[in-house]
């Protein structure tokens, strides 16, 4: 047989069920409008309303003849969550101590820093769901920062799923930083923050700075650089406090590998005390020596990794286990090598 012939005979077999098909969806059609006006007349007449009002069969009840709607309202998502314990009880019920305890901060210190942040973060409903209150958005965030939970665990806490934690965490972060970290972490009033040194017995002091180790998971690239004098991954974070403890500088960022001083000496808050636009030129005698404000000395790091090493950190057994294991492998390596190659 020619393709052409072929060809010919699919398009009409196509073409006669695409016929039976629109003549069958036309049948179903008449029936259901035909059905829908029975019972309305029969409502009607019962009730004794106005024919005149009648507007027929709905377009809904159309699509679910024709098989293109459900009869049931279909659900968006698998699997309800509940919100209760977050609407209800941490709003609610809650004191102060459980949310210092588990955000870390005040109520009124969270709900202040929700108004903050609600221009850039409130977002509009959609016919799907609701979106999420500011509030609830904020507080994903501070629980992940503050806690060990993962993504689903918190997710779960919230009634919410893992990937709407991610977004929300990174989405707080960001506009924390964009919006508010100028404002919040500066340095304020000098001399109201000398004064306070002075009246603890530091006098002409500008500020209390100090370097931590934030914990991360090893990255895939460059990973030993994070690796810290402790032996555990992280991130060092430079602080400048005022007397109160509030933060007047911070440099986040370098690998745990990187020391103290090298953070200290490329940051920012070094080139502007070197340049001497951070404090102002205020100098006092101390005995026969003058003092300016935060001068900093190089003895003083010596000391202060004394003092660091009283403090317990994470333990790294299972880390260096891993390194002498993988030290020993290596060992073995070379040494098979290097017979193969005498052999």
């Amino acid at each position: 047989m020619e393709p052409t012939v072929i060809i010919a005979a699919v398009m009409a077999i196509v073409n006669t069920s695409r016929l039976i098909v629109h003549l069958f969806q036309r049948q179903m059609l008449r029936n259901c409008a035909r059905r829908l006006r029975q019972r309305g007349e029969d409502i009607d007449s019962e009730r004794g309303t106005d024919l005149s009002q009648s507007t027929g069969p709905r377009t809904v009840d159309i699509m679910v003849a024709l098989g293109h709607v459900d009869a049931v309202e279909r659900r968006f998502w698998a699997q309800e969550t509940s919100t209760d314990w977050w609407d209800h009880i941490v709003l609610q019920v809650w004191d102060e101590s459980q949310w210092l305890r588990n955000f870390w901060m005040r109520k009124s210190t969270f709900l202040e820093l929700c108004d903050l942040l609600s221009p850039a973060l409130k977002r509009q409903d959609t016919r799907m769901r609701a979106a999420l209150t500011v509030q609830k958005r904020v507080a994903i965030a501070l629980w992940k920062l503050a806690m060990p939970d993962s993504y689903r665990s918190v997710g779960n806490q919230f009634g919410v799923g893992k990937s709407t934690v991610g977004v929300a965490v990174m989405q707080v972060a960001n506009e924390i930083v964009e919006l508010l970290l100028s404002k919040v972490v500066t340095l304020g009033n000098v001399q109201a923050i000398v004064d306070g040194f002075a009246a603890m017995g530091f006098p002409n002091c500008g500020g209390a700075i100090d370097g931590t180790h934030i914990p991360i998971l090893g990255p895939d690239h460059q990973a030993s650089q994070y690796i810290n004098r402790k032996g555990y991954f992280s991130m060092v974070l430079q602080a400048l406090v005022d007397h109160k403890g509030r933060f007047t500088n911070i440099n986040v960022g370098w690998p745990g590998k990187v020391h103290d001083a090298r953070v200290f000496r490329n940051s920012g808050l070094f080139r502007r005390l070197q340049e001497g636009i951070y404090f102002p030129d205020q100098k006092i005698t101390v005995g026969d020596v003058e003092k300016p404000i935060e001068t900093f000395m190089a003895g003083w790091e010596v000391e202060a990794n004394r003092l660091a090493a009283d403090y317990a950190q994470p333990d790294t057994r299972a880390i260096r286990r891993a390194q002498r294991d993988a030290l020993r492998i290596r060992e073995a390596l070379k040494t098979s090598f290097q017979t193969d190659q005498g052999n």
